[in-house]
């Protein structure tokens, strides 16, 4: 049997949001439009170099029955939480947190001229996992390896496997793979992605054509997200501009998903747990 690229199922325009004490952000999964794409949560890009976007931060808050994934591209954020936890992360840095049964943390942007960029991704747990033990893996930029193709096209691989290659980041339930993809001008990229997993692009910088199963090519303009359906590999091409993207993809968990806030569990009784761990101040 023949061989397609994935189709297209949605393209979304992120949509600007506020967030923690005044964070300016795009937003492209958990809004309206696209409230979540299984087993992904949460896609959030900040870029500024204005400090009132971004100065405020986020103070302490709790995270249950999830994971977050921090990607810096520029600038650095502080961190803290109630393990006993904290440092920095800058460009190229990756935090990869595990939230399990309860922390409380903070992210903290430090202002600077070259100001703040990245990326935030919640990635959901399946239900067994959902009270596991809170962890970190923070990742160095010099730890994440960067593959060159014969074509120019570069690819940082933070987990997953690219060419042969395996990224840093281990252990993750929904098995991902998460990489940062550049690719010049006139060149192309395609990558296979297993059948069955959910998969999408972020377009960041450029413009690009993505294939469409069987179809005709589509134009997609930054920012937008690109979210595929059916299909054995992914397909991109770049014309005269150059183009910057995330690939994500992942297995999904297919389990219901009751969601307050930072809070993601399976049913409303366990969100009311929390919320009561909380208030009575045993949350963790």
């Amino acid at each position: 049997m023949k061989s397609l690229p994935r189709r297209i199922e949605k393209i979304i325009e992120p949509q600007a949001v506020v967030e923690g004490a005044g964070v300016r952000l795009k937003r492209s999964i958990g809004t309206q439009t696209l409230d979540y794409l299984d087993p992904f949560l949460l896609l959030d890009h900040f870029a500024s170099i204005e400090r009132r976007d971004y100065e405020a931060g986020f103070p302490l808050h709790p995270h249950r029955g999830m994971e977050t994934v921090t990607y810096v591209l520029s600038g650095v954020v502080h961190h803290k939480d109630t393990l006993g936890n904290s440092g920095s992360i800058g460009s190229g840095d990756v935090q990869w947190m595990t939230a399990g049964r309860g922390i409380m943390h903070e992210e903290m942007p430090q202002v600077s001229p070259e100001g703040i960029a990245g990326f935030q991704l919640w990635v959901n747990l399946p239900a067994n996992l959902k009270m596991t033990a809170p962890r970190y893996q923070n990742i160095l930029a010099a730890e994440i390896p960067e593959i060159k193709r014969e074509n120019g096209t570069r690819i940082r691989v933070i987990t997953g496997e690219v060419d042969g290659t395996r990224g840093p980041v281990s252990g993750i339930a929904a098995n991902p793979t998460y990489m940062d993809v550049s690719v010049p001008p006139h060149s192309k990229f395609t990558h296979a992605i297993a059948n069955g997993n959910t998969a999408f692009a972020y377009l960041f910088q450029g413009e690009a054509k993505f294939a469409d199963g069987d179809k005709e090519k589509v134009l997609i303009r930054s920012p937008q997200l690109v979210v595929w359906g059916e299909g054995d590999f992914v397909d991109i091409a770049t014309d005269e501009s150059p183009a910057r993207f995330l690939l994500v993809s992942g297995k999904p968990l297919h389990e219901p998903v009751a969601r307050y806030g930072p809070f993601v569990m399976n049913t409303r009784e366990e969100i009311e747990e929390a919320l009561r761990d909380l208030r009575q101040g045993t949350f963790v």
